[in-house]
């Protein structure tokens, strides 16, 4: 198994008042060209948008996005006719393929909305746009990890899809427990990212918002150490 630490202040930053954000990868003015992307994994963007502001019509082509609110919600608008609010425990997923403009606008006129956004590349080019959001019981299923997004061909339909062999897991652990994470598909990566608490895995320390990249595994181990949030993104390696 091959791990690597990120920590949560090597990440990029960007203030622009109304937007606070943090980048996994390079993105916007954040260019590091050793942190461009883990496998298809492309973006991970912790974003604090504040009341009454948000991101105008915008965008996309061929790329999977998966957004995951975690505080307050997103009123969202797409060229698909789209319209609604996407809120806390509840998972939205966009194919752009061919192409779509959307705008993500918070819902709150005066409270903070705070936002986990990725994008991982598609496995298929140029296919129809399409739109899909779902509710997901996390606090309900302690100590366990919970798929909210599967590749299209391996859905059993509790899970949101998209166009890639890739799975997104959410889970909630109690402190002093251990679990484990066995590889859905052979030579694929984990990015693991934790969202709060404190974790251990491969004898190094994860704090809230640290991340670790592991490869060339079967399954590992993660010792929760505090009550934690742990997202865990399995993705292909390449394109092959």
């Amino acid at each position: 198994m091959t791990t690597q630490l990120f920590e949560s202040n090597t990440r990029g930053k960007a203030d622009f008042g109304w937007l606070k954000a943090n980048f996994s990868f390079s993105f916007g003015n954040y260019f590091n060209p050793e942190r461009q992307q883990f496998g298809m994994l492309r973006v991970l963007n912790d974003d604090t948008i504040a009341g009454g502001s948000g991101f105008g019509t915008h965008a996309h082509a061929n790329m999977e996005i998966i957004t995951i609110p975690l505080e307050g919600g997103l009123m969202h608008r797409d060229s698909m006719g789209n319209e609604g609010v996407i809120g806390f425990g509840e998972v939205q997923v966009m194919s752009a393929g061919s192409g779509v403009e959307h705008s993500e606008m918070n819902a709150s006129q005066k409270d903070p909305a705070k936002t986990l956004q990725l994008w991982v590349f598609p496995d298929t080019e140029n296919v129809t746009p399409r739109y899909d959001q779902k509710s997901f019981d996390i606090e309900d299923q302690i100590n366990t990890f919970v798929n909210i997004v599967s590749p299209n061909d391996k859905n059993d339909g509790n899970a949101l899809w998209v166009y890639q062999k890739t799975y997104f897991y959410l889970g909630i652990f109690d402190s002093k427990i251990t679990t484990n994470y066995k590889v859905k598909i052979p030579k694929n990566g984990v990015y693991l990212f934790l969202i709060e608490g404190e974790i251990e895995v491969d004898n190094q320390i994860l704090k809230a918002r640290d991340a670790m990249g592991i490869t060339d595994f079967n399954e590992f181990e993660i010792k929760i150490i505090t009550k934690s949030k742990i997202l865990l993104v399995e993705v292909p390696m390449n394109h092959s």
